[in-house]
């Protein structure tokens, strides 16, 4: 395992990138609404990506994805292709952006409601949401993966949510994912001990359903095999000396 401590010129960089990716999420969020496709979706973000941060959209081409965002919709859980399927009033959409700038990249993603979503889809998100900061809380020198990831655990499953596993965080700077991998579950004091300068992402997705997922034919697409509604949220984090930054903060969570 080959984990990079960032310098404080990378870190600047890294700031300016993350930055990006939230304004890229603050931006979208007027267009979700009943009958946009999703990749009318794609278009706005890949457009002010390129044309107004004249930045670059991680995804496009990445491994062969042939978009410049993720939209998973209702029952995906993660690598949603975006497509002319018209988002209704109801659906729950998770839009993930990786933007690059300089060189490196922000990473972040966010759940929307369509219009007026039902009970339990607004306490699935809202508990995902909840997981991923408790897991956040954690991060500090000293703090191992194995704690991010019970904590997370340990919060939805006593919401009776279950979290996937074949799915993790990462490090993340001027690669997409580096090392380490960072579950979203696991036993406290195992696993990877953080350092000041490591970057990487928590992104834990949580099932109403059981855990289990399948890809779909498209070999990204990642779906509940029970159909159950999922939800994910991420942010980048730098570890710092005496704690943590969330380098993809969005204006409404200061």
């Amino acid at each position: 395992m080959s984990i990079t401590i960032k310098t404080a010129s990378e870190i600047e960089k890294m700031r300016v990138a993350g930055r990006l990716t939230a304004e890229v999420l603050e931006m979208i969020a007027e267009h979700v609404a009943p009958g946009i496709t999703t990749d009318e979706l794609d278009r706005i973000c890949h457009d002010y990506i390129v044309n107004v941060q004249q930045a670059i959209p991680a995804p496009l081409d990445y491994r062969g994805f042939p978009k410049s965002i993720c939209t998973s919709v209702n029952q995906q859980v993660c690598h949603g292709i975006p497509s002319d399927k018209r988002l209704k009033k109801g659906d729950i959409v998770n839009i993930d952006i990786t933007v690059i700038k300089d060189g490196y990249h922000g990473d972040s993603s966010k759940m929307f409601g369509v219009d007026t979503i039902s009970q339990p889809a607004q306490r699935l998100i809202k508990v995902t949401r909840e997981a991923l900061f408790l897991g956040i809380a954690q991060v500090k020198p000293g703090c191992t993966l194995g704690d991010i990831g019970h904590a997370i655990q340990t919060y939805a499953e006593a919401n009776y949510y279950s979290v996937v596993e074949e799915y993790c965080g990462h490090g993340i700077g001027k690669d997409f994912h580096e090392d380490p991998q960072v579950l979203h579950y696991g036993k406290p004091n195992t696993g990877v001990a953080l350092e000041a300068g490591m970057i990487l992402t928590i992104e834990p997705m949580l099932n109403i359903g059981k855990r289990h997922v399948k890809l779909l034919g498209d070999k990204w697409t990642v779906v509940t095999k029970d159909r159950s509604l999922s939800a994910q949220w991420e942010h980048t984090i730098l570890v710092t000396p005496a704690g943590y930054e969330i380098l993809t903060l969005r204006q409404e969570e200061l």
